[in-house]
């Protein structure tokens, strides 16, 4: 059976049709998989554990059940749900993995990342994220009440959505938000592993590169991008209801 990865979900409550495509994926094809790896962005925001949001609680309760029957599920980190901590990953029965980490597929080892450490040529985004993954931020982030983080998370998207609006009238947006080849190349030399896996560009594709394979997983805005690995190969395709 096939190893299936997934990213950049962004599962929130106003796209109930894509959360209700995740649930069928679950329980459809996701059974029966030999694991399934989700490579960050599973949620268009993540503020806390304790969040009680209906779609945190869906998904915790699928991802559960496709446990019970026998697939497991390995999750990376994302830009959106960095926050992701270990209660939610034991209601969800799934493994939270370090970024990058290193799985054997079919005989073969493969680099697994989000990607947005390889995005090194977007200094503004390369910023905050060194400041939100300090251990001491988050912790003092995490002790605010409940709204005042999701009044947090709002503003953050908000601010996202004007960096890129800014890049997208200089014309850099497809520059500055994708890979940087130099930092690509530095990554799969470090770990001398020919293929690498990531999300979080949006760019679904195959790229050959100085030093192996890499594959760029889709986003599921529209439909969903799955990738399917097995004995015959790395297949990347569509997702539809």
């Amino acid at each position: 059976m096939p190893t299936l990865f997934i990213s950049d979900l962004h599962l929130d409550a106003e796209r109930p049709a894509i959360t209700e495509l995740f649930g069928h994926f679950l329980a459809d094809e996701a059974r029966g998989a030999d694991a399934l790896y989700i490579l960050g962005d599973l949620f268009e925001a993540w503020v806390g554990d304790d969040d009680p949001s209906e779609v945190g609680a869906f998904v915790a309760d699928r991802i559960a059940a496709l446990a019970a029957a026998g697939t497991p599920t390995f999750f990376i980190r994302g830009n959106r749900d960095f926050l992701l901590g270990e209660d939610y990953a034991r209601r969800a029965r799934m493994r939270i993995l370090p970024d990058p980490a290193v799985v054997v597929l079919e005989g073969e080892p493969a680099i697994l990342m989000h990607g947005d450490t390889l995005c090194t040529d977007d200094k503004a985004y390369q910023a905050f994220r060194a400041q939100t993954r300090d251990p001491k931020w988050q912790a003092q982030f995490l002790s605010q009440p409940l709204p005042a983080r999701l009044a947090f998370a709002h503003q953050a998207r908000a601010a996202s959505k004007a960096h890129q609006s800014g890049l997208k009238q200089e014309g850099l947006m497809e520059a500055i938000t994708d890979v940087a080849p130099a930092t690509v190349d530095a990554t799969m030399a470090r770990f001398g592993i020919p293929r690498l896996i990531h999300g979080h560009t949006h760019r679904p594709r195959v790229h050959d590169e100085a030093h192996g394979k890499r594959i760029v997983l889709g986003d599921w805005y529209e439909q969903g991008s799955v990738l399917r690995v097995d004995r015959d190969g790395a297949r990347l395709a569509a997702l539809t209801a």
